[in-house]
This record gives structure tokens, C-alpha cells and sequence, in this order.
């Protein structure tokens, strides 16, 4: 069951007061994040915290669950939404105990492949696809080209003479 845009509304105005919060939607789910970095998921109309030594001091006895079929266990907060407080003093937490997000590699420019500068590995596939191609041209053309020009070949007396002596 996929999460509603209200519940997951509901639960951005409760953190309000934690500063730099943003949702963004993945798979029918929310994805919650703080200054970039994904501190919580909404799911199934649950609030699910990712686990840290911090945010279970400030929980006290955290319930686990797990936000979809196969996941990790992550703090299951629904219970506390009601007291924003609470939920600011554990997401500010948890952003802190968590590392910071790897920096994503930067995708090349639609002028840096205009320019000739392709990146290495889409360069490697043109040339590969180009040969490719390349080869089956040359292997349709050969044979046709043999058959076209060379007519079969008419037997010889010898092999005729040869052929008659095998029949006896």
C-alpha cells in the first residue's frame, strides 16, 4: 500500500522546526531527508527512522520495524508523530550520528561530448558497435560477392572419366 501525499505531509509539518527537511517520492514511498542526507522513510502511512546509538537515547525503547519486504529493521516512530518535540530532538540525532552523504559523480555536459572530449567508456562502446557493424557488412558482402562473380564449375573430362569408373 503506498503512502498518502497528506500523511506525508503531516509528517514534514511536525518537523518543521528541525530546519533543512525535504521529501522527496520513491516508489510509491517517501524518502525524508535532512541537508541531503536521508535520515527517515514513509511508508504504508508509518514513519520509519534509520537506527542510531543517538536516536535510541533519545527514544528510550525503541519499536523496530521494517519499512517494506526485506528491509533492515529502522525505528518505527509512528507513535511519537504526535509529539514533534520528540521527533525533532530524534531526527536532529540521528542527522548528527549519521555520515554525510557520498558525493554523486558528475555526468557529463551535453558540450563536453559535442566538443570531442566523450567520456572513456561511452567512447570504448561506439568503437566496439562501430566494428561490430562493421564486420557483418563485410561478411554479408564476401559471399555475395564470390557467388556473383565466380559461376560453378563445370566438370572436367578427368573428373567425368573418374566418375564413371566409380559406378562400375
Amino acid at each position: 500500500m503506498a503512502t498518502d501525499a497528506g500523511y506525508a505531509k503531516y509528517v514534514c509539518d511536525q518537523l518543521l522546526h528541525a530546519g533543512g527537511m525535504s521529501v522527496r517520492k520513491m516508489f510509491g514511498e517517501y524518502g525524508l531527508y535532512r541537508h541531503g542526507k536521508i535520515v527517515a522513510l514513509i511508508c504504508d502511512n508509518q514513519l520509519f527512522v534509520k537506527p542510531t546509538a543517538a536516536g535510541e537515547t533519545v527514544l528510550g525503547r525503541p519499536i523496530f520495524g521494517a519499512p517494506y519486504p526485506g528491509a533492515k529493521p529502522f525505528f518505527n516512530v509512528s507513535d511519537v508523530l504526535d509529539d514533534p518535540d520528540t521527533l525533532v530532538r530524534l531526527i536532529l540525532a540521528t542527522d548528527a550520528a549519521l555520515p554525510a552523504p557520498k558525493p554523486k559523480a558528475k555526468r557529463a555536459t551535453q558540450s563536453a561530448t559535442t566538443s570531442g572530449t566523450r567520456p572513456a567508456k561511452k567512447a570504448v562502446k561506439k568503437a566496439v558497435k562501430k566494428a561490430a557493424k562493421k564486420a557483418v557488412k563485410k561478411a554479408v558482402k564476401k559471399p555475395l560477392k564470390k557467388a556473383v562473380k565466380k559461376p560453378a564449375k563445370k566438370p572436367t573430362k578427368a573428373a567425368a572419366a573418374r566418375g564413371s569408373r566409380r559406378r562400375s
